[in-house]
Order: C-alpha cells, then sequence, then structure tokens
C-alpha cells in the first residue's frame, strides 16, 4: 500500500509540474494573440488615449509578468477572477458550462465503453473472421476523419435527411433530463464514432495476447467453451491496459469536446472558451483552459491508479 502511495504522490508532483508549464504556455500563448478586448469592445473607431485609458480600467496596462503571477496566485487560491466582457464572476460562467461538457461527456461514455469492450471481445472471440476485419475497417476509418466532418456527416443523415436528433443541441437548466440526453445523443454519437477505436483495438489486442498464456491452454484441454475462456479468464487478467486506455478516452470525452461543441452549439466550456477567444476575454480562457488541463492530468493519474489496482505487478517494473 505504501508504495501505491508513493507513487500516487509521485504522480501527482508531476502533475501539478505539469499544471505549471501549461499555465506559462496558456498565458503566453494568449499574450501572443493580435488585439485584446479594450480594441474588440470599444471598436476600431476609438482613439489611441480611449483604448489606452480603457486598458488601464481593464488592468491590461501591467507588465505581462506581473499579470501572470497575479493570476496564478489567485487561481490556487480558488479565485478565477472575473470576465472582461461582461463583469461577472468567472467561476460562475464556468459552473454550468463545465457541467453541461461533463454531462456530454458522460453520455459519450455509457454508449462508448460497452460498444467497445463488446466488440473487442468479440474481435477476439472471432479473430480474423469477416466480422474482425470489418470491425476494425469500421472503426479505424470512423477515428480517422477529423471530428467535425464526422459531426457534418451525422447531421446530414440523421438531422437532415432522416430527421430523428435536433442538429443543435440547446439545452438549460429547465430542460428536463431525458429530453436533454435525447439532444444531446448527435453530439454524444459523434464522440463515441470518434474514441471507440482505441477501446476496442487495446481490448481485442490485450485479450488475444493472453490467450497463448498457459492457463489459458490449460483452460482449453479441459474442454470449456472459447466464449467463457475470454469472459471467464482472459478479459480480468487483461484489464490493466484496457482501463488504461478507457479513463485516457474518457479524459479526450471531456477535454476534447471543443470541435463537437461548436459545431453543435452546444452550451459547454468549449464553446464558452471559443466565444471568450473571439471577445479576447483572456481570463476566462485561461480558466477554462486551466480546467481543461486539470482534469486531463487528473484522469491520467487515475488511469495510473486503476492499471496498478488490478495488476500489482506494475509496480515493480523489469
Amino acid at each position: 500500500m505504501s508504495q501505491i502511495l508513493k507513487m500516487v504522490a509521485q504522480r501527482f508532483a508531476l502533475g501539478l509540474l505539469t499544471l505549471f508549464v501549461v499555465s506559462l504556455i496558456i498565458f503566453l500563448g494568449i499574450e501572443l494573440l493580435p488585439g485584446d478586448i479594450a480594441e474588440e469592445i470599444l471598436g476600431q473607431g476609438a482613439t489611441p488615449e480611449t483604448v489606452a485609458a480603457f486598458r488601464r480600467e481593464l488592468g491590461l496596462d501591467v507588465p505581462p509578468h506581473i499579470r501572470y503571477v497575479e493570476w496564478l496566485w489567485n487561481m490556487l487560491q480558488g479565485d478565477m477572477g472575473r470576465s472582461l466582457a461582461n463583469k461577472r464572476e468567472i467561476s460562475e460562467l464556468i459552473g454550468l458550462r463545465f457541467g453541461n461538457t461533463l454531462f456530454l461527456a458522460v453520455t459519450a461514455a455509457a454508449i462508448s465503453v460497452p460498444l467497445a469492450l463488446t466488440l473487442g471481445v468479440l474481435a477476439a472471440l472471432y479473430r480474423y473472421s469477416f466480422y474482425d476485419r470489418a470491425v476494425n475497417v469500421v472503426t479505424l476509418s470512423s477515428i480517422s476523419f477529423p471530428e467535425f466532418f464526422v459531426a457534418y456527416i451525422l447531421i446530414f443523415f440523421l438531422a437532415v435527411t432522416y430527421p430523428v436528433f435536433p442538429s443543435i443541441a440547446n439545452i438549460s437548466d429547465a430542460t428536463p433530463f431525458w429530453e436533454k440526453v435525447y439532444k444531446v445523443l448527435l453530439p454524444a454519437l459523434t464522440l463515441t464514432l470518434v474514441v471507440v477505436a482505441h477501446m476496442m483495438r487495446m481490448t481485442r489486442a490485450a485479450i488475444i495476447n493472453l490467450l497463448a498464456s498457459p492457463y489459458i491452454e490449460m483452460a482449453n484441454l479441459k474442454g470449456l467453451s472459447r466464449a467463457r475462456i475470454i469472459v471467464k479468464h482472459a478479459l480480468p487478467n487483461a484489464l490493466a491496459p484496457i482501463i488504461n486506455v478507457v479513463v485516457i478516452n474518457l479524459a479526450y470525452l471531456i477535454v476534447g469536446v471543443v470541435v463537437v461543441e461548436v459545431v453543435f452549439v452546444y452550451p459547454g466550456l468549449g464553446q464558452l472558451m471559443v466565444d471568450s477567444v473571439s471577445k479576447r476575454d483572456l481570463p476566462v480562457v485561461q480558466a477554462a483552459a486551466m480546467i481543461f488541463a486539470g482534469t486531463y492530468v487528473l484522469l491520467n493519474l487515475l488511469a495510473d491508479i486503476l492499471s496498478i489496482l488490478t495488476n500489482p505487478r506494475l509496480l515493480h517494473p523489469r
């Protein structure tokens, strides 16, 4: 147990260092953007004196390194600051949007994880068959296309040609739960097609790798059916790599939804970040990017912990 705690502490410290580096990259990247919110709000007709006065009012005349230190210190205290565009608390703006992003990610995960595991087990059970080749071709094809292309294809077929789902996933706090599920099914299906190939192929590869093990050969000699051998004997021992790839793809479902949210005009954190970039609302962009980075780091740490709990041999690398 102490080794696991030591590993968690090491990974957590590395995660904090990663977040620090990410915060620097985010701040420098935003500083390099042309223009600022003062010019965006006042317009091109504003005089330089008016722009300078407005920048002083917003605190944008302070040197970048001082603004970075102040911003980082406030973030460590849980203070995300206020939006430059509407003066609202950033935590208030992000709270609801991040909840919507999590709802979309959970819906996509509820579809993709069982589907990927089922396809992977069946592909291992019937490997080199027509089914195995067909599933590999379809999943690899879906993952080869960018998210926006998959989204527009699904909109064309399932919202325009055959109007089964709405093309815009417009939800709010007042939307009933099942209506919310119905509205996010199309963007969730888009994310499913993007991530299911990784999980399915890892499941298939992990199970096939174990089929040559001595205990699997013994199970074959006992006359057990191939399906029982895979499900009861191979799958539990293949959980470590499968869990790892599943959790990493769950991290992608949360932090990689920006393009999907923009295509479906979904009111999530990704859409908020894109809108804030267009408005040059830099504090909101910084806070949203740090939340995405923190979520990804935490889920990667969770993947490491779950992998070791399911296979303690990983604590002792050869």
